[in-house]
């Protein structure tokens, strides 16, 4: 479950003889290797895939098992916790991860490689909501503010150096290293864990809805594997695509129905939550959110490496000031939250990102390195001024009872609003790459002036294969980046859609946001 559930309300007052600097590195080295292996294995693709002997959809399955499988374990975290205790866990799935990686960097076929990250998803998915609770727990209540600025840096550094991290090491060496630099750092992390923290008897006062949490994991499994492969299996013209959606409208169903049949607080999710309007504009704008940061972490990279020719080191170089922008605005705007109105901050965010998704939709293949940085960075800091006060305005009006629920639900909308943001933009692309082509194809006929013109003639010859196929290739090249302008603008188009709907929001009273200033980042992951 959420860090909320996990801290069990509000933490006691942290000792004095607790070692809170050994115990916040260590919990936050363990935090870092998690979210970075979210985006660092992105770029060393291409080399798996040669390497492996695997086709383009079968490699892909690298990072599908890694997200289905936290997508679904993640919500056993509280159970667990209460059933065999907090640093029991913790060190576990540190431990766990550690070797888990190790397994991916030995892999020496497609199965071992995604059974592989598979247990490395089941147990990297309680690492980022535990390193919140045990930094919420040693920190006394004033300070869960700075506590979670710090959680919330942590979380932002995987994206960060993921792409940068993992070109440097699949160029310099080989991708199998985007694996192993797991163990040094999972090593320390585990001797931190194991050191400092202190060890507290398991409570098991939690009882666990089994059927619940096995029909929500059914449907966000399946869900999962709709959008991920849906491009590749042509949606539903593939028999697998109509099974996935079968399992998914059943299990959710089932699921549906159990919730709303069983009392509440006996069930897997609390259905008063969606009675809350606060609550509910805010899981539409935390999906948006999903939406556009991670399908334009998606889209960049693979532009910038198969139209532009960068090596997978020089287009992690150039999308990592994104980041860096979204680490600077979320420590100022923690300052601001409580003294501004939350709508200004959200409303001053969206308006950057819709201005970054403007200037890429100006693209063209002619780019210097400025050109991608730049938006690259009014980008981030945008997300950056939307992440806080849209958690601020989201969780204000909720009870502190019911925000343990609150915050599982927030997390997993914003994973689907990814997870959808990128089948959205990788449909459209295929589709627009094939439009812009037919498009283009249509006027390349012997009437056209530019087509004897003495230089283009000279480049792709007065006819034949050859440069017949040079051609190709150029219309191609062409075409793609059309499709690429095109996702950013129906981005653009989204993100400015938002903006009037801020609205509905209610700010949170000021007195709230200064006394609870955990409930503003609290549901960040």
């Amino acid at each position: 479950m959420s860090a909320a559930t996990l801290t069990s309300g509000a933490a006691a007052p942290a000792k004095p003889e607790i070692h809170r600097g050994m115990i916040t590195l260590s919990i936050m080295l363990a935090t870092v290797i998690q979210a970075l292996d979210g985006t660092i294995a992105n770029v060393a693709l291409p080399h798996m895939q040669g390497n492996l002997s695997a086709s383009q959809d079968q490699i892909t399955w690298v990072l599908t098992s890694f997200i289905v499988a936290s997508a679904i374990t993640m919500p056993l975290t509280g159970w667990l916790c209460d059933r065999f205790g907090q640093k029991t866990i913790f060190l576990a799935s540190i431990g766990g991860f550690t070797v888990a990686s190790v397994l991916c960097g030995m892999a020496g076929s497609l199965t071992e490689i995604v059974g592989a990250r598979f247990i490395q998803g089941v147990f990297g998915a309680a690492l980022v909501p535990l390193s919140q609770a045990v930094l919420l727990d040693i920190n006394p209540r004033e300070k869960h503010g700075q506590a979670m600025a710090v959680w919330g840096m942590g979380v932002m550094i995987g994206p960060i150096l993921g792409p940068t991290l993992g070109g440097w090491l699949t160029d310099a060496y080989n991708w199998r290293w985007v694996f192993f630099i797991n163990v040094p750092v999972g090593a320390m992390a585990l001797y931190g864990v194991w050191k400092y923290i202190p060890a507290a008897p398991a409570a098991r006062r939690m009882r666990f809805d089994l059927f619940g949490f096995a029909t929500l994991s059914l449907a966000i499994g399946a869900l999962q594997m709709l959008l991920d492969r849906g491009e590749q299996n042509d949606w539903f013209a593939s028999r697998e695509t109509w099974v996935e959606a079968i399992l998914l409208a059943i299990s959710f169903a089932y699921f549906a129905a159990h919730t709303a049949l069983r009392p509440a607080g006996q069930s897997f999710f609390d259905y008063r939550l969606l009675k809350n309007a606060n609550y509910v504009t805010g899981l539409l704008f935390i999906a948006i959110v999903g939406m556009v940061l991670f399908a334009t972490r998606a889209l960049t990279p693979s532009m910038l490496q198969g139209l532009m020719g960068y090596p997978a080191a020089t287009a992690g170089l150039v999308t990592a000031p994104s980041g860096l922008g979204t680490m600077l605005a979320m420590l100022v705007v923690g300052k601001l939250v409580g003294r501004v109105d939350v709508r200004l901050l959200l409303s001053v965010g969206f308006t950057l990102t819709a201005f970054s998704l403007w200037q890429m939709s100006r693209y063209t293949l002619v780019l210097s390195r400025s050109d991608i940085v730049l938006p690259g960075i009014v980008q981030g800091i945008g997300l950056g001024l939307v992440f806080v006060p849209l958690s601020t305005a989201t969780f204000a009006t909720l009870s502190p009872e019911m925000r343990a629920d609150g915050t599982a639900i927030y997390s997993l909308v914003r994973n689907i609003g990814s997870s959808v943001g990128i089948a959205l933009v990788q449909a459209f692309l295929t589709r627009n790459v094939q439009v812009a082509h037919a498009s283009i194809t249509e006027h390349i006929n012997i009437a056209n002036p530019m087509l004897q013109d003495p230089t283009v003639t000279a480049v792709y010859g007065a006819g034949g294969v050859a440069g017949a196929t040079l051609l190709n290739a150029e219309i191609t090249r062409q075409a793609s980046m059309l499709a690429y302008i095109d996702d950013f603008w129906m981005m653009f188009i989204v993100t400015l859609a938002v903006i009037p709907m801020l609205l509905l929001v209610r700010p949170p009273k000021a007195q709230h946001a200064k006394t609870d200033p955990a409930a503003a980042h609290a549901a960040m992951e």
